[in-house]
């Protein structure tokens, strides 16, 4: 076993070069001593924009610097330092926010997410007992001056009503640590019940079935929303958007919400669906060539998306197909046979009978050399062109937005 120390340099201080040569140093010793630890740190390339909360931007990109060092450096678990303090602070700042169970869980002990876990085993323990434990080892630290910065909410709070609150109520930091726990008990009762309200409402695409959705009591109904969302958009919901769905689904036969961030919510047929991508870019006006040798991921920036190829024992294309392939922008005319023996049908028709909606009918289409259609985002691989049973095969799905 071997510890990697991880340090992101956010570039936001003057002293920041000097954190990373301080502990670029710590390291350096322990390392002469014998002890397997290895320094890695990473300097932030993005700035936040316009309108950005700097503490969110910092929290977010130093997050993605972390897990990406960590797979990189072949490790699974990742220790953070957050203590019961920290654990105190965050729980009020979600409650000044309105934030509901979900926030006021503050930060989980451990958690895996994407392929790593992460895990805080200070966050039982107060900052006097890592104090002590510094000049135990006599381990040298700096102080973030950041964190006395009446700029950012939770200096603010740390540095102005976190001292008044423990002089009015001893042992503050704890109560308010074992609400979050309490909170965090809470939330997860309310995912059981919304994995199994979902799992009865929704489709195998993960679309929401409107019928079922609002047979359910009000109070299950808004946690369904919560949860379909959180898992659909990779975010927590926005408070605006989960009330704008409450009171406007199913109003109107079709419609679109914008969220925060880009994307939209949009409902058709009956199904609210969500298109996570950015807004739609102008698509190339040629022809793109393309070589699909096996599964995996393709990037296609300038398409706005990525295809993803999967391997599938039917109903696929055989790969002779894409090794020489091409995508084009969609130009009308087009014809699309949905099952064998069926009849060819513009793509409109078959969109139509499919039940995709309009913000799912975008990204290119897939020719094979000869010139026949081999696949249309949101209906699929042409029946004119599926493989045999037996023959090596694949689907293909077009992802809109980052791969």
């Amino acid at each position: 076993m071997h510890v990697v120390a991880l340090h992101v340099h956010h570039g936001l201080q003057p002293q920041a070069d000097a954190w990373l040569a301080h502990v670029r140093a710590q390291c350096d010793r322990w390392a002469a001593r014998g002890l397997p630890v290895r320094f890695v740190a990473a300097r932030l390339a993005t700035r936040p924009g316009a309108g950005d909360s700097v503490e969110a931007w910092a929290r977010r990109e130093r997050y993605a610097a972390l897990a990406a060092m960590a797979r990189a450096a072949g490790a699974s678990l990742v220790l953070l330092a957050h203590h019961r303090r920290d654990q105190a602070e965050t729980f009020l700042l979600q409650a000044l926010r309105g934030a509901g169970p979900a926030g006021l869980a503050a930060m989980p002990q451990r958690v895996e997410r994407d392929g790593l876990v992460w895990a805080r085993p200070w966050l039982d323990h107060d900052d006097a007992a890592i104090d002590a434990y510094l000049r135990r080892y006599r381990l040298r630290w700096v102080d973030d001056p950041s964190n006395a910065d009446a700029a950012y909410a939770r200096s603010r709070l740390r540095t102005r009503v976190m001292p008044a609150l423990r002089a009015a109520f001893e042992g503050a930091d704890a109560a308010l640590a074992a609400a979050a726990r309490e909170a965090q008990a809470a939330q997860a009762c309310l995912d059981e019940v919304a994995a199994a309200d979902l799992a009865s409402a929704c489709d195998a695409d993960g679309a929401l079935r409107l019928d079922a959705w609002r047979a359910l009591t009000p109070a299950r109904r808004r946690n369904a929303l919560r949860a379909w969302l959180r898992v659909r958009t990779g975010r927590g919901a926005a408070a605006t958007v989960v009330e704008r769905l409450l009171a406007e689904a199913g109003r109107t036969p079709s419609a679109r919400w914008p969220l925060p961030g880009g994307g939209e919510v949009h409902l058709y047929r009956g199904r609210l669906g969500v298109d996570r991508a950015a807004p739609p870019r102008a698509a190339p006006s040629g022809a793109t060539a393309l070589s699909i040798t096996g599964p995996g991921c393709h990037a296609l920036p300038a398409w706005g998306g990525w295809l993803e190829v999967v391997a599938v024992d039917a109903g696929g294309v055989a790969l002779e197909h894409l090794r020489r392939c091409e995508l084009r922008v969609r130009r009308g005319g087009e014809r699309f046979q949905a099952a064998p023996g069926g009849i060819a049908r513009s793509l409109k028709k078959q969109y139509q009978a499919a039940g995709v909606a309009a913000a799912q009918r975008s990204g290119p289409l897939l020719y094979g050399a000869d010139g026949r259609l081999l696949f249309v985002p949101g209906l699929g691989i042409d029946a004119r062109v599926r493989a045999a049973p037996g023959t090596p095969q694949v689907a293909l799905r077009w992802r809109r937005g980052a791969g």
